[in-house]
């Protein structure tokens, strides 16, 4: 079991406010939730214990109460040192808990991968803190202002949070630190003092913590960044296009109208089929609802339906739009070709793609129909028959929303 203590018990002196920092607005939400949910959303972490100042328990109740799903939680009252707020969580955790997490509540800019690669460091190496590599050289200055020392760089980090322990040494460490009045800087500390080994686990230049007013400014920066980024990658996903190719081919017969793309042309055969037998438009249906996978014209409107018999095609692919709506698609484009040695087909392509792009309440420039002969090969080259083959893509429909 993992339980993540989640410290706000602290005054914030440095941030120049008479509010605890923790409560301060950051992307429109008080800093302590953006850790609260973080914590909350990793898998591995199976409660949380928050700790809160005397006055601002209530509060933060009301804060968690208002969050929805979740994992169970708990408010302690702190101390006054940071040593003294975390002792007070210890002591209601519960005995089955394995590994404890202690973060800062002004640390909102953690992630779950941070979080999980504590947890593991952690249950291999009993103790284990998130830290990044110093940046700037350091200077050891004694009291008059004077360097005393250069620090290898390489060998200095900068320790943040979550520090992750097992439970037991945690434990140890603080009734250790408790009976010879040890007072120190983080958890890490309490547990070297009892000779335990603490491994370091990679961390993030954004996981900051606000402690001043330019940190808010930065965390506002990164957050905003970070949420940008976010709604992008969902936002991809959601439109995420999607393709699908239709083929259909009727014989041409005496005593039938040639319909192709909803429109009628002069000919002395017709295509033969149940409905007006317009083989553009139905491997063009064939098309987008293999798009959406959503099936074939068949088993949407089926030639043992009578109420289909001699129907409209253009009907039936405004019909075929309004079902990839219902699943939450529109039409992205269009591309297809008829296949026929006679009669010569260019003159009525651009109504074809008129009527088409009308039935699918998409623009003209989105259609393109063509046509071809087979130089006189095959049932079309002989004049026995018409196909058609189409190529549909289609999108979510928040696309247009972005």
């Amino acid at each position: 079991m993992v339980t993540a203590i989640v410290l706000a018990a602290g005054q914030g002196k440095r941030m120049n406010s008479s509010l605890n920092k923790v409560f301060m607005l950051l992307a429109d939400q008080p800093i302590l939730l953006h850790s609260v949910l973080t914590f909350s959303a990793c898998p591995e972490v199976d409660n949380l214990v928050v700790v809160a100042a005397h006055d601002e328990v209530i509060h933060v109740e009301n804060m968690l109460n208002s969050l929805t799903g979740i994992k169970p939680w708990q408010v302690v009252l702190g101390g006054s040192e940071r040593q003294y707020s975390i002792a007070n969580a210890l002591k209601i955790l519960s005995q089955t808990t394995d590994i404890v997490l202690v973060h800062d509540g002004a640390r909102p800019l953690v992630n779950t991968q941070c979080i999980n690669n504590v947890i593991q460091a952690a249950t291999v190496h009993q103790a284990a803190v998130v830290a990044v590599p110093v940046k700037d050289t350091i200077k050891t200055v004694n009291d008059s202002g004077t360097v005393t020392g250069t620090p290898e760089r390489h060998t200095l980090w900068s320790i943040q949070t979550p520090q992750g322990f097992n439970a037991n040494i945690l434990r140890q460490a603080y009734e250790q630190a408790a009976q010879d009045g040890y007072l120190g800087t983080d958890d890490a500390s309490l547990v070297e003092r009892i000779g335990a080994r603490v491994k370091i686990v990679d961390g993030s230049y954004e996981n900051i913590k606000v402690t001043t007013p330019e940190d808010l400014i930065i965390a506002e920066a990164l957050m905003k960044g970070r949420i940008n980024a976010l709604y992008n990658k969902e936002c991809e996903a959601k439109n995420m296009v999607r393709f699908g190719m239709g083929y259909d081919v009727h014989k041409l017969v005496e005593g039938r109208k040639l319909i192709l793309g909803g429109v009628e042309i002069p000919y002395v055969y017709g295509l033969d089929g149940h409905s007006d037998a317009d083989v553009l438009l139905h491997g063009i249906k064939d098309a987008l609802l293999g798009a959406a996978a959503l099936g074939d014209i068949g088993k949407h409107f089926p030639d043992t339906d009578m109420s289909y018999k001699g129907v409209s095609s253009i009907i039936l692919l405004e019909r075929v739009r309004e079902i990839i709506a219902e699943h939450g698609y529109i039409v992205n484009n269009i591309d297809a070709t008829i296949v026929a040695e006679r009669p010569k087909l260019a003159p009525y392509i651009p109504e074809m793609n008129q009527r088409i792009a009308i039935a699918l309440q998409v623009e003209v420039g989105q259609v393109n129909v063509k046509a071809t002969t087979t130089e006189g090969l095959g049932f079309a080259g002989k004049g026995t028959g018409i196909a058609a083959y189409a190529v549909a893509s289609i999108v979510k429909k928040q696309y247009y929303l972005v």
